[in-house]
């Protein structure tokens, strides 16, 4: 038997002592039943749930401003909303320091839309210390036409005059209050960069001697700035009068889209410089725009009336309900987070291309 293990092949006995030098070099064996890549542990989707433990987002500032909301005890929706804000943010500041570090931000205004970015949303969700005067969100949105202040009382008029004079229905009403409440959101943003703004020209002017350089680069950034609060003046004039013409008038059967983000951006289309072939091609992607929202806008929905019955369910329920309610809530909160980021994203995108074509017609 020994003579036969000496034969054509015995160079194999030479193997052992060189495997035994490499095997620290090659790593851990894997144990029988676990190495295959058909095995269960390599197939078997547990990765999302492990997740949960480690940080939201790879800014820590971001975390902090996340747990922060979570203590607040913000809405399901408004959670969702602000995680969707915050990928939106996170997004962007690392693409500026992609380009920071390849000089291509030298006047420091991409730096200064990524911070006024941040304080609307700082603003938005209440996460900025404010004390602030306006009422908790209710957690469902049924209530929310009756419970949410317009902050303007050119605004509650209207309202009120619409609710009350019959030529609406309940859906369209439903669709009016969201039109409503975009606006408000639109002011919001608009006193919150006018704030910020009057913040950095105060300390442009207490500055001691900037260099000339310097100060032709500040001036054109307020200058830029300056141009962009006219513009969402000038928007948010025109969306009042559009709320004031619909309020009286009501919805008439030749309006193109129903979403307010959408209008918003069909108007601004049309007055940009777009060719016609262009425009149809802009507006056929509205239309696919605004089916994304009314699928968002459904799971958020969801999302509010699974919130309500996991609250019940956890109150009277059984162990198994309150498992089972559980698991749909976070299904629900993950896809809303997730078609949040996609409309938010894709509002950027299109509100970008407007932006380059009036900068073109420039």
């Amino acid at each position: 038997m020994a003579s036969r293990r000496c034969g054509p092949g015995s160079r194999g006995l030479l193997a052992p002592p060189l495997l035994l030098l490499l095997l620290p070099l090659l790593g851990p064996w894997p144990a029988a039943g676990h190495g295959g890549k058909y095995s269960r542990e390599k197939n078997e989707p547990e990765l999302p749930a492990k997740r949960e433990p480690g940080p939201e987002f790879r800014m820590e500032k971001l975390n902090q401003l996340w747990e922060k909301a979570q203590r607040l005890q913000l809405s399901p929706v408004e959670l969702s909303e602000l995680h969707a804000d915050l990928k939106i943010q996170e997004r962007d500041e690392f693409g500026w320091k992609k380009l920071k570090a390849e000089g291509l931000d030298e006047d420091g205004e991409k730096e200064a839309k990524l911070i006024r970015s941040l304080n609307v949303i700082l603003a938005k969700y209440r996460l900025d210390g404010r004390k602030d005067a306006r009422a908790i969100s209710s957690n469902s949105l049924n209530d929310g036409t009756e419970q949410d202040s317009l902050e303007d009382p050119r605004l509650e008029k209207l309202w009120h005059k619409a609710k009350t004079s019959g030529k609406f229905s309940r859906e369209e009403l439903d669709k009016l209050w969201r039109e409503f409440q975009h606006h408000k959101e639109k002011v919001r943003e608009y006193n919150v960069l006018l704030e910020t703004l009057s913040r950095t020209e105060e300390i442009q002017e207490n500055a001691i001697s900037p260099s000339d350089m310097s100060r032709v680069q500040q001036e054109a950034v307020l200058h830029s700035r300056h141009a962009e609060l006219k513009a969402r003046l000038r928007g948010i004039s025109q969306g009042y009068d559009r709320l004031r013409q619909v309020s009286h008038q009501g919805y008439g059967a030749e309006a193109e889209f129903e979403e307010p983000r959408v209008i918003d951006l069909w108007d601004l289309a049309r007055t940009a410089n777009f060719t016609e072939k262009e425009l149809e091609a802009f507006r056929e992607e509205l239309k696919h725009f605004e089916v994304k929202i009314e699928k968002h806008n459904h799971y958020q929905k969801q999302l509010e009336i699974s919130h309500q019955k996991l609250k019940h369910v956890e109150r009277f329920g059984d162990h198994e309900h309150v498992s089972r309610n559980k698991e749909r809530y976070a299904m629900l909160e993950e896809k809303t987070k997730e078609l949040g980021y996609k409309v938010k994203k894709h509002l950027q995108d299109l509100s970008g291309r407007i932006s380059r074509a009036r900068h073109n017609e420039l």
